[in-house]
């Protein structure tokens, strides 16, 4: 993803080098000061001339609002942390269809499936995949079969290795 933009810090640096160019600077160093690119500089000085002032300030951000505002992501989030069984289901997995229709019912916002989880992403969720476990596990009894019980079961108890017929001895 791409790193976010400061339109604030981008237009200040645009009125520093439209300033320094008024100064009488030339375009080569006003891109090497500001650490821009030439072909940059040239634009600002182009823009500045015709415009002055408005034809280099911010504009904002470019593309489309966000559907979804910040209280509404937040009632989201909340929900999302309740799980599913808190929003009627029956088991205690999230999956893109139920996540969609979660977000139209608090934010009356549809998304297409394969677009939710970018959603996700923004809410800050990550794809995360149950453990099966199941219902009757007994942690107590499986540590004690995994210490006890197995070691006994091994071939070679304690680790050793036996020696193999195959192998060629020294004499």
């Amino acid at each position: 993803m791409a790193a976010k933009r400061d339109h604030k810090e981008m237009e200040k640096r645009r009125l520093r080098g439209c300033k320094m160019l008024d100064k009488g600077y030339g375009c080569a160093e006003v891109a090497q000061r500001l650490g821009v690119t030439r072909a940059v500089v040239y634009r600002w000085q182009a823009a500045w001339q015709c415009g002055g002032r408005a034809a280099v300030v911010s504009k904002g951000r470019a593309g489309r609002k966000a559907k979804l505002d910040a209280q509404a992501a937040a009632k989201i989030t909340e929900a999302l942390l309740a799980g599913p069984r808190a929003q009627g289901y029956k088991t205690d997995l999230w999956t893109l269809p139920r996540v969609g229709h979660l977000i139209e019912k608090l934010a009356a916002v549809r998304y297409h499936e394969g677009h939710v989880w970018r959603v996700l992403g923004k809410l800050g969720f990550s794809c995360q995949r149950p453990e099966r476990r199941a219902v009757e596990r007994d942690d107590q009894q499986v540590r004690h079969w995994r210490r006890k019980v197995w070691p006994a079961l091994k071939k070679t108890p304690g680790g050793k290795s036996a020696s193999s017929s195959l192998s060629m001895r020294a004499d």
